[in-house]
C-alpha cells in the first residue's frame, strides 16, 4: 500500500529536476550553434550620392517669321512693317539666311531667301526683294567667275559685288513702307525719275523689274471693257554704303478726252506717272550693268518726246524696249483686238507667267527673278 505523503514530497523535486535539465539542453545547444558579432552601424558613413541632373536643352525660339503659308507670312511681314522691333528682328532672320559651304544648308536657306524675294515683291518693296533674290545666284557666279567663265563686259557680271542686309535696311525699309503707302499714281517726268538717282553715292549694282497687270489675272485677255491692263518698269540703283534708290514708273496717254487711247482714237499724247504702289500679276527682273541702266534712262528721255499709240507704242512697247536693252527678251507679247493689233500686258503677262523669256546677254537664265501675284493677300 503506498504511502500518500511520499507522492506529494517527490513532487516538488521531480518539477525542480525537470527545470533544471531543461535550461542544461538549452544552453548546450546555445553554445553548439556558431557565434556571429552584429554588424557595426554604418549607415552614418554612407555618401551622399546624388543622380545626376539631366541636361534640358530648350528648343530654339520660334520667330514670327517661321512661317510656312505665305499667305500668312505675308500677313504678319505687313502689319510689322512699322514697328521698329519687329522689323529689326527681320532683318536679323535675313541675315541668318546667308550661304556658307554647307551645301544642304544652302539649298535650304536658297529656297528661303527666293520666297522671301517674292513676299518682298508683292509687299512692292523691291530693293528688298532683289536683295534676297541677289543671295540665291550669288555662289554660282562666284564659281563661274572662279572658272574663268568671265563675261566680256565685266561690269553686266552679277555677283562681282556684295549687297549684305544689315542695320541701313531696316530704316531704308521704313521709308519705303512709307513711300508705297503714299503713292497715288502721280504723273512724274525723265528729270524727276533721273533725279532720283543723281544721290551722289558710288553705285555697285543695278536692278531692272518688268511689272505686268494683266486686264484679267492669269488670263491671256487683251480687255475687259475699257480696262486693257498696264505694264511698268522699276529702276533700282545699290550705293556703295548700303543704301538704295528705286522708281517705278510707266508710259501712259494723256486722257485729254473720253475717246482717246481707244480702238476708235489710238492717239494721244504722252506723259509717264509713278507706278510705286500699282497693283501687278506677273514679275520678271534682273541685275544690270549701269550701261544697261544709262541706255534705259537714255530710252525714258526719248519717250517723254513721243506720242502714245495704242497699237504702236503703248505701255508695254516701252517696258519691252526697256528690257531688251537689260538684255532680258520675252516672247509672244502681241494680239489683235477690235481695230488694232499689238503689244498688250494681257498677252505679256500670260507669257511671264509662262516662263516665256530668256537672258540675251552672257548671264544664265538662273539669274532671272520671276514673281507671281495672282492670288495676292488683299487684292
Amino acid at each position: 500500500m503506498k504511502n500518500p505523503n511520499r507522492s506529494v514530497f517527490f513532487k516538488p523535486i521531480l518539477l525542480a529536476l525537470l527545470i533544471h535539465s531543461s535550461f542544461i539542453a538549452h544552453a548546450q545547444l546555445s553554445a553548439s550553434m556558431p557565434y556571429k558579432p552584429l554588424k557595426t552601424d554604418t549607415s552614418n558613413n554612407i555618401p551622399d550620392i546624388k543622380a545626376p541632373a539631366a541636361t534640358y536643352i530648350a528648343p530654339a525660339a520660334k520667330s514670327i517669321f517661321d512661317d510656312d503659308d505665305d499667305n500668312s507670312l505675308q500677313k504678319t511681314i505687313a502689319l510689322n512693317l512699322n514697328k521698329s522691333q519687329e522689323r529689326k528682328q527681320l532683318m536679323g532672320y535675313l541675315e541668318q539666311l546667308e550661304l556658307g559651304n554647307n551645301i544642304a544648308e544652302n539649298e535650304k536657306n536658297s529656297k528661303a531667301l527666293y520666297r522671301f524675294a517674292n513676299l518682298f515683291a508683292r509687299l512692292k518693296l523691291y530693293p528688298l526683294a532683289m536683295k534676297c533674290f541677289f543671295k540665291t545666284v550669288d555662289r554660282a557666279n562666284k564659281k563661274a567667275r572662279k572658272n574663268g567663265d568671265t563675261p566680256e563686259d565685266a561690269d553686266d557680271e552679277i555677283g562681282a559685288y556684295e549687297l549684305p542686309i544689315n542695320a541701313k535696311d531696316d530704316s531704308l525699309l521704313a521709308i519705303q513702307t512709307e513711300k508705297v503707302k503714299g503713292s497715288k499714281n502721280k504723273y512724274t517726268n525723265y528729270k524727276r525719275i533721273a533725279g532720283t538717282f543723281n544721290d551722289n553715292k558710288p553705285a555697285i549694282a543695278y536692278a531692272l523689274l518688268f511689272h505686268v497687270k494683266q486686264p484679267i489675272s492669269g488670263k491671256p485677255k487683251v480687255f475687259v471693257f475699257s480696262n486693257t491692263g498696264h505694264t511698268f518698269i522699276t529702276l533700282i540703283k545699290y550705293n556703295a554704303d548700303s543704301t538704295y534708290v528705286s522708281c517705278s514708273f510707266g508710259f501712259y496717254p494723256k486722257k485729254e478726252k473720253i475717246l482717246f487711247a481707244t480702238p476708235w482714237d489710238p492717239s494721244a499724247d504722252s506723259e509717264f506717272k509713278d507706278d510705286t504702289g500699282h497693283k501687278w500679276d506677273e514679275i520678271v527682273g534682273k541685275f544690270i550693268s549701269r550701261k544697261s541702266f544709262e541706255r534705259i534712262l537714255k530710252l525714258t528721255k526719248k519717250y517723254e518726246d513721243l506720242d502714245y499709240h495704242l497699237s504702236s507704242n503703248n505701255c508695254t512697247d516701252f517696258c519691252l524696249q526697256a528690257a531688251s536693252l537689260a538684255g532680258l527678251s520675252i516672247s509672244n507679247t502681241k494680239a489683235k483686238w477690235p481695230l488694232g493689233y499689238g503689244n498688250n500686258p494681257g498677252v505679256t503677262g500670260q507669257s511671264v507667267m509662262e516662263g516665256k523669256f530668256h537672258n540675251t546677254d552672257q548671264q544664265p537664265d538662273a539669274n532671272l527673278f520671276r514673281s507671281l501675284n495672282i492670288d495676292p493677300v488683299g487684292k
